[in-house]
């Protein structure tokens, strides 16, 4: 189903039948709300996405307002690294089953 300010595919996934969607974020009253695969066989390539994700959000900022790429990577590295240490919200996973899909 598709939801609000659904961002557009990636253009190098767009009629490729081996592309896989593995992660699904929104901002919803505050908070964060996600739907997800576990995709990889083994955990550790989460920390690769992540990362991933980091460096593209951290280049986002840096084009878009006054961080520097550095700057905004700095920032990302520590509010994971504070998150990590000191949950604000542990939150819930439940099965896929559970919720729809």
């Amino acid at each position: 189903m598709a939801g609000p300010k659904e961002q557009p595919l990636p253009p190098d996934v767009i009629g490729r039948d081996d592309a896989t969607e593995v992660l699904r974020a929104f901002v919803l009253d505050g908070g964060l709300s996600i739907a997800f695969q576990r995709a990889f066989e083994e955990p550790d390539m989460w920390g690769l996405l992540l990362v991933d994700i980091a460096r593209h959000a951290a280049r986002a900022y840096s084009r878009e307002s006054s961080y520097s790429e550095d700057e905004a990577l700095a920032r990302i590295v520590d509010m994971f690294d504070a998150e990590i240490a000191r949950p604000t919200d542990m939150g819930t996973t439940g099965p896929r089953s559970q919720q729809g899909h």
